[in-house]
């Protein structure tokens, strides 16, 4: 773990991702999305995971930052059940619809997916892995996915989110972050009430991360308690790094 925290990366190289754009009508503007599979595999029938990215990063960001495709390529060396890995540009839209029209969850679902599922991943074995805004994001669309306004029944199969950007309260979320207190009281206040129902989850956060305090609130609320660590680190793509394997073999498991 101590490696990982100072941003080492994984022995095993792993294959190139790749990248593509498109006219997203849901965003309003080119949107570019990014995917990875093992080496020596082909997206043909691979569950697909979906890196939703943090504050300020893009759809490189999983790849460039995280070196998710090098983990990835680790996790399967090291007998994981291969999938494959997604990113998408989500903005600084908090992964939910704005008031400017700009809407990356009918993006995601809509768009997306669509073209995930012609590139050949099995879409309908879908989880998701978030950090920071991302980490907020995956936790949000695991709630909507649990009460039926994200995706197929059942296709959303497992979240993982590192250092969840949560708030308590509309007047203590960061500028932009949401319209206004209404907006988030419908998409924002996920602490008080996770609502996920059986979807499985992992949640971990730092020691040292602004949001450790809300993160242990909504680990406190859900039922049954997710899996994930509330132990050393800080809000960084090092501790994200870090969290990888475990949440590789997590979301791996139950695609």
């Amino acid at each position: 773990m101590a490696g990982y925290l100072s941003g080492v990366l994984p022995g095993v190289g792993g294959a190139e991702p790749k990248f593509k754009t498109f006219d997203s009508s849901a965003r309003g503007k080119p949107v570019t999305y990014g995917w990875a599979t093992p080496p020596d595999h082909e997206p043909d029938g691979l569950p697909v995971v979906l890196v939703l990215h943090g504050r300020g990063d893009d759809a490189h960001s999983a790849f460039d930052s995280l070196a998710a495709h090098e983990f990835l390529a680790q996790h399967v060396a090291n007998g994981g059940a291969p999938v494959g890995i997604a990113s998408v540009d989500g903005g600084e839209t908090y992964w939910h619809p704005r008031a400017d029209g700009d809407d990356p969850l009918a993006m995601i679902s809509g768009e997306l997916l669509p073209r995930l599922g012609e590139i050949g991943f099995d879409t309908g074995r879908l989880s998701l892995l978030g950090y920071s805004m991302g980490g907020f994001g995956a936790l949000m669309l695991a709630r909507e996915a649990s009460n039926g306004r994200f995706g197929a029944p059942g296709q959303l199969v497992a979240a993982a989110a590192s250092s969840p950007a949560l708030f308590a309260r509309a007047s203590v979320t960061s500028a932009g972050s949401f319209d206004d207190a209404e907006d988030f009281e419908r998409w924002g206040d996920l602490a008080a009430d996770p609502d996920v129902g059986d979807l499985p989850l992992s949640v971990s956060c730092g020691a040292d991360d602004p949001f450790r305090a809300e993160t242990e609130r909504y680990c406190k609320a859900c039922d049954p308690a997710p899996a994930g660590s509330l132990g050393e680190g800080g809000h960084d793509h090092g501790y994200w790094r870090s969290l990888l394997p475990d949440q590789l073999v997590f979301l791996s498991e139950r695609s």
